[in-house]
């Protein structure tokens, strides 16, 4: 049976698998649909949020970013999981303690303002469009290669499924999908990593094999190959990086930082019954999200070897293009990966440099995006192998995107309509209002994914910086000051979220050509502009506060009962 067979077949079985499940916990009530009615076990819980947490940057852009920067991509690594900790172990039992199960919500409460809640919703639905770009992005690229459509098609397939179980089910049907999509995905992800790493060094781990040597009989180690391999073509050093330590930083604090404000994981929290399980969901979480985390650095380096012996040659002279390996004419058909035969002697050839520099020996573009899904293909896999990676890759970035329309609907239903312009709204018509909501952003994201900003993962950390700069300082400074006043937040807020998204607009968007170290503001790029965006934050909060009224006496105190997280209340709905 052929690869494009397969793939429909699989990913057809997991689409009907993600709708019955949607269709069997539709959701009944507005409780229901924004926490699952809070009756997850905490282990499903654990694998929801695994599964939301690890999207298509996680699972398609992560080790492909990884593949090309080499040291440089471990910033992704360290600022994800360690956004994860910080999340699980300094906010989310305060704001469970609190019972409100949205960012705005708290934050309206907190620093009893409508004005704060309207900047805080205005910030979450910026934030979780920002993101969702990048999981259609990746949705569309999964299907364009694999069900042969173009991107557009792949996007407009994508939103009809979340559509069905984002808008029927809410937070109950999208945990269930998210448990399956989870199961689906790190199978996708570790069946070719173990099957590689068996094939190159011999191990039946990828982490171990990573650090082993390859089983060609040369007794070099795979990173050594690669180092040599790099230097050899004109690239930075792969154990070594270009990046400068400054950048390094900010780009790691902002992913770390964004990650614990991001409104659609900080919502999972409520959807387990006590406190005790939101921290043993936590728990779990972190040992699901290893397993993919840890595999990474290995998939990115077996890829980056495979597809440089494959397009270059075993002797590095470069392949015939008549004869070009399978992988490379199924990518290009999908435009991500370009030939220009630059010395017309009909040879591919892979090294440093722009395919459209003359002075630069390369002649192959490859979009870092297909790394992942590619990488069966490129060690020559079974058929069934190429389908499962297709439907992990599409499990992953659904998942997340599901959870992001939530967190959209639930702005608008509930801390719009609901806490500020409509409180006497009744439970059905707040639930009409959420499923509209969804319906509109899954179309307003579907123009995103067509027309992305960069690739998944860039996309995905301006998301992250965006949270970083707006929502962290706000939550941490609601929970761990009893002075801070609403006037503070909002302008910290204000101010933090404008820079940033300044600061990425102006490089990303009107003067990309001076997207360079020399041109960023204290050396740091917009990736990592986030941290920056959060120090103008607190220090804007700061001296509004000394400039403005005390916060209310009733407040403090409430502020002082947040902080001892025992003995917490159920999530309230309203």
């Amino acid at each position: 049976m052929d690869v494009q067979t397969l793939t429909f077949i699989i990913v057809g079985l997991s689409f009907a698998l993600y709708i019955g499940i949607a269709i069997w916990a539709r959701a009944g009530s507005t409780n229901e649909f924004y926490v699952a009615g809070g009756g997850v076990p905490p282990l499903a819980n654990g694998m929801a949020t695994a599964a939301d947490w690890m999207s298509a940057a996680s699972f398609i852009s992560m080790a492909g970013i990884i593949s090309f920067a080499g040291y440089d991509g471990g910033v992704y690594l360290m600022g994800w999981t360690g956004g994860y900790v910080l999340l699980a172990l300094c906010l989310a039992p305060y704001l469970r303690k609190f019972g409100k199960f949205t960012v705005p919500d708290f934050i309206g409460d907190r620093y009893y303002s409508q004005a704060a809640r309207v900047v805080a919703i205005l910030c979450a639905i910026f934030i979780c469009f920002t993101y969702i770009a990048g999981q259609m992005r990746g949705v569309g690229v999964v299907f364009s290669r694999f069900l042969e459509v173009d991107i557009e098609t792949g996007v407009y397939i994508g939103m009809v499924i979340v559509f069905f179980y984002a808008v029927l089910g809410g937070m109950k049907g999208i945990t269930y999908t998210q448990v399956a999509q989870y199961c689906v995905l790190v199978f996708a992800y570790l069946v070719p990593a173990i099957f590689i790493s068996m094939m190159m060094t011999g191990h039946f781990f990828p982490q171990t094999g990573f650090g082993a040597t390859l089983s060609d009989g040369s007794g070099q180690f795979v990173l050594d190959k690669l180092d040599g391999l790099s230097t050899e073509l004109g690239f930075a050093q792969y154990t070594e990086g270009s990046k400068s330590m400054i950048d390094v930083f900010a780009i790691t604090g902002a992913l770390m930082v964004g990650t614990a404000g991001l409104p659609h994981v900080i919502v999972r929290f409520f959807t387990v019954p006590r406190v005790k399980d939101t921290r043993i969901s936590a728990a779990w979480t972190l040992v699901f999200i290893a397993i993919v985390y840890t595999t990474a650095p290995a998939v990115a380096s077996f890829a980056r070897v495979n597809m440089i012996d494959t397009i270059n040659g075993k002797d590095g002279s470069g392949t015939e293009y008549a004869e070009a390996p399978a992988w490379v004419k199924n990518w290009e058909r999908t435009g991500l990966i370009t030939f220009n035969d630059k010395n017309g002697d009909g040879k591919m050839f892979y090294s440093a440099g722009k395919i459209d520099d003359p002075n630069s020996a390369n002649e192959v573009k490859v979009d870092r995006d297909i790394m992942v899904l590619a990488n069966p293909e490129i060690a020559d896999l079974p058929a069934w192998v190429i389908a499962l990676v297709a439907a992990g890759g599409i499990a992953a970035a659904l998942s997340t995107t599901a959870g992001l329309l939530l967190v959209i609907s639930t702005s608008v239903s509930h801390d719009l309509l609901k806490r500020t312009l409509k409180p006497d709204i009744s439970d059905k018509q707040e639930l009409l209002a959420a499923r509209l909501a969804a319906m509109i952003a899954i179309v307003i994201s579907a123009y995103f994914g067509i027309n992305p900003p960069g690739f998944v993962a860039s996309v995905v950390a301006f998301a992250f910086g965006l949270a970083a700069a707006s929502f962290f300082p706000a939550i941490i400074m609601g929970i761990f000051s009893k002075k801070m006043n609403k006037e503070g937040a909002i302008a910290g807020m204000v101010t933090g979220i404008t820079f940033t998204a300044a600061y990425i607009i102006y490089f990303k968007f009107v003067s990309p050509e001076l997207n360079a170290p020399a041109h960023w503001l204290f050396g740091i790029s917009p990736e990592g502009i986030g941290l920056v965006g959060m120090i103008v934050n607190f220090v804007v909060a700061g001296i509004v506060l000394k400039l403005t009224a005390e916060t209310p006496v009733e407040i403090q105190e409430m502020v002082e009962g947040i902080r001892n997280p025992k003995g917490s209340s159920a999530a309230h709905a309203h």
